[in-house]
């Protein structure tokens, strides 16, 4: 399929239909590269998905509770490199 690039305020840009959009899965922000002069573009990751799924699990099995430090956990540099 052919496109036009055309002007959007300083920039440049192309019109991409709404099927082909559809096929790729892009709705909304999308990642750019430049490989071997080829322009790709892809849907935008998201780097927290499945992060909904991970909690509620780990609620239903009681492993969500927060962890106490002990008082007395310390390591040599805590007086060496610090200063109080």
């Amino acid at each position: 399929m052919r496109a036009h690039i055309i002007k959007i305020g300083n920039s440049k840009g192309i019109r991409i239909p709404k099927p082909i959009l559809e096929q790729t899965g892009i709705m909304e922000d999308v990642e750019l590269e430049v490989e071997n002069n080829h322009i790709i573009i892809r849907p935008a990751s998201n780097p927290r998905v499945g992060w909904d799924i991970a909690f509620k699990t780990m609620s239903e099995t009681d492993d969500d509770k927060l962890m106490l430090v002990a008082e007395d956990v310390s390591h040599s540099w805590d007086d060496e490199e610090w200063q109080w």
